[in-house]
């Protein structure tokens, strides 16, 4: 009987907790671009996450196109829509932080991804260092472990400043090595890329590799390369974006050779649970929570399931 007791006493436990748990309504995601394919896997794995906790969860996905005025105005209508989560990637990690204050105040929790974002309830984003060290581990072995080497920067976010980080750690060990550039803000764009890697090829003779803290940026920089008729070093990068994909398996590419991958599909739906954890008093175990990422080259990018492929 005693046993009994017990038992029905932990059911009804177990029943007022699932019912005193907080159901995820409705959630407010603003990216950078709905036109990038790495912010489209990211809202559709928040959408995909969100319905599995609740099948009739309202999903509001928006781009603030690079525009934090814009960016603000939105988190201040998930404000006043009264969401109960925010996902965000920051438009700038520092100054958002002022927005994050009113949406927490609002009691509306607000995870950052794949940028940190000062103030955030909590951070889900790749490692990015462990991304630059992979990155350029593979490029210098590529360089046989020494020569001229650059890095084409980009904006001053977390994400840069730790690819680039990952990387220098890397030429640290070898000091065959020599660092030529690694200042120039290419702005993480494809004609960036272009632009700075013309300036740089014009401003030294001999470079025998070169690190893009970005796809866009690295297939710019290839560009550069070819119009110049300097196709004589390796690039690597960070992302795994589908037009890396596709010059990974252009032979006519021949530069391109590596990129350290992210996952914005699995990062979202990380985030996802982070916020209900969060909702329900969950505190993370992990924040940030880092994603490591793989490494595609020409000779894996076969077996490669990119952003783009069926979940």
């Amino acid at each position: 009987m005693f046993k009994k007791a017990l038992l029905a006493g932990a059911a009804l436990l177990a029943c007022a907790h699932v019912a005193s748990a907080k159901e995820l309504k409705s959630i407010g995601i603003s990216l950078g671009s709905m036109g990038n394919p790495f912010f489209v896997a990211l809202s559709k794995g928040a959408a995909f996450e969100a319905k599995k906790t609740n099948p009739n969860v309202k999903v509001t996905a928006v781009g603030f196109d690079y525009d934090l005025g814009k960016q603000n105005t939105q988190i201040d209508n998930f404000i006043a829509a009264g969401v109960d989560l925010i996902l965000l990637n920051p438009g700038d990690p520092v100054a958002i932080e002022p927005a994050i204050k009113r949406a927490q105040a609002a009691g509306i929790i607000v995870v950052a991804v794949d940028t940190a974002a000062k103030g955030a309830d909590a951070v889900v984003e790749t490692n990015n260092v462990q991304a630059g060290t992979i990155s350029c581990q593979y490029l210098i072995d590529k360089m046989g472990g020494k020569g001229d080497m650059i890095i084409v920067n980009g904006p001053q976010v977390s994400s840069v400043i730790e690819r680039v980080k990952g990387c220098k750690e890397v030429i640290a060990k070898h000091p065959g090595v020599k660092l030529l550039s690694s200042d120039q803000d290419a702005k993480g764009s494809r004609d960036g890329g272009l632009s700075v890697m013309q300036s740089l090829l014009t401003r030294f003779p001999t470079v025998n590799g070169v690190f893009a803290i970005n796809d866009p940026t690295a297939i710019g920089a290839e560009l550069a390369g070819k119009q110049m008729q300097r196709t004589n070093f390796p690039i690597t990068s960070v992302d795994g974006a589908p037009d890396a994909e596709t010059a990974l398996k252009d032979p006519n590419s021949p530069q391109f050779v590596a990129t350290a991958s992210q996952d914005p599909f699995l990062m979202a739906r990380l985030a996802v649970q982070e916020g209900v954890g969060l909702l329900n008093g969950k505190k993370p175990a992990q924040n940030p929570l880092l994603m490591d990422s793989k490494l595609v080259t020409r000779e894996n990018v076969k077996d490669y399931k990119g952003w783009t492929s069926a979940r």
